[in-house]
């Protein structure tokens, strides 16, 4: 049961699970440098059916709400992950139905229930689901659980929570947990290496939830996979210049650490002017058209690469695009449920963990970059091969985004 029988009433709940589209694979022509190369690629891209794989979700969300003395919480779960693990659809016509939810409300409560476990005081206290309702976060429609727990005698010191589900069916899979306390909201990943956290509600520790989110921008960037693709779309040419329609090898490790500089200061800019509009709510964009515009592009830096527009240039694309980033990564900070008593500390602390992110990026990359940069390898293979291959994951991104399709497992 979902708590009380009146609130069983699934309103608007049929959630659509993409049927799998037949497998058309195109053999890509090894024509990097032409423009006819590409409008095939494209067209091909278009018109060619990909394999549509299955969808999971690879997070819940789970926040903890303290109030005199009383602790509330919702559990997000998404739909897909718990058809996977269950088995909803019965009648197998790729449709999660209400009657298919209402049948599998105690089978549900009986897999899920048993993976959280929550501890006040040194004492385990019994979490009693009271209700449920329907969210809609970036990976698609969750079931949220509406729950309480029981035999609360006065406003607990501690609260330990440890959640394990789905790591045995997926290891890297995250459980997001958010506490909200005495006015200050603490956030963590659970792992499968790490399900367990502690939370000392008697102690008001800024520092300790700064550096909270600071690993949360870090890990943001580095699972953002189209982030982290422009940002490489951007470094690619910056150890080349382009002369007489040709790349060729920048002469000192200066220019090339001058040209990353620029790329990566005005996308930071950018960035950061957008997140912080974002997140205090003074400019809101939808997710799906966001999400669209980042893939866009990512396909565009990486073409640029190709065919160049804008030589000498690149700090404008990465400031441009960086203002659509930054929306992306906002839609990321609001998940965690920011509230406006910690809107300073969360912001700075996510931005200062995204740049982290980046610069290790930007570390690992430059130093590579410039020591291949005079070698054939370099600008036929890594740099041109390279935003060849960015160019069509980005696009795949694209069609996903923009029609609404699970085409790539990431």
């Amino acid at each position: 049961m979902w708590g009380r029988p009146e609130c069983i009433l699934w309103k608007n709940t049929d959630v659509l699970r993409l049927s799998a589209l037949s497998v058309t694979r195109r053999i890509v022509p090894l024509m990097f440098f032409t423009k006819k190369f590409w409008a095939i690629a494209m067209l091909c891209l278009a018109t060619a059916g990909l394999r549509a794989w299955g969808h999971q979700a690879n997070d819940s969300w789970l926040s903890f709400t303290v109030t005199n003395g009383a602790v509330t919480g919702q559990w997000d779960l998404n739909v897909q992950d718990l058809d996977t693990a269950l088995g909803l659809d019965d009648n197998d016509d790729a449709t999660i139905s209400d009657d298919e939810l209402q049948a599998h409300n105690n089978a549900i409560l009986a897999f899920v229930l048993p993976h959280l476990h929550v501890i006040t005081d040194g004492v385990e206290k019994q979490v009693r689901v009271t209700g449920h309702k329907l969210e809609t976060h970036l990976n698609g429609v969750y079931v949220g659980l509406l729950f309480n727990l029981d035999n609360l005698a006065s406003v607990p010191k501690n609260v330990q929570v440890t959640c394990d589900l789905f790591y045995d069916l997926n290891p890297k899979f995250l459980n997001r947990l958010s506490l909200d306390a005495n006015g200050q909201q603490r956030t963590i990943n659970l792992t499968s290496d790490a399900p367990t956290q502690t939370f000392e509600l008697a102690q008001t520790n800024l520092t300790k939830q700064f550096f909270g989110f600071v690993r949360e921008g870090v890990w943001h960037i580095w699972s953002g996979f189209d982030h982290i693709l422009f940002l490489i779309a951007l470094l690619l040419p910056s150890v080349l210049w382009r002369r007489e329609n040709q790349w060729q090898p920048v002469g000192e490790f200066r220019r090339a650490l001058i040209n990353v500089l620029k790329v990566v200061t005005a996308f930071t800019v950018a960035h950061s002017i957008t997140l912080s509009l974002a997140t205090l709510g003074v400019v809101q964009l939808p997710s799906r058209l966001t999400e669209s515009a980042i893939a866009a592009s990512v396909v565009i830096a990486a073409a640029n690469n190709i065919f160049p527009i804008f030589t000498r240039r690149e700090w404008m694309v990465a400031f441009g695009f960086g203002l659509i980033h930054g929306f992306g990564f906002a839609s990321g900070l609001s998940d965690m449920g920011v509230t406006r008593e910690n809107l300073a500390v969360t912001v700075l602390g996510f931005n200062l963990g995204v740049e982290a992110g980046q610069l290790a990026i930007v570390s690992a990359f430059l130093p590579i970059a410039y020591a291949l940069r005079s070698s054939w390898l370099y600008p036929r293979i890594v740099l041109a091969g390279g935003s060849c291959a960015i160019v069509l994951v980005a696009a795949v991104w694209l069609v996903e985004r923009a029609f609404n399709l699970k085409l790539m497992p990431f």
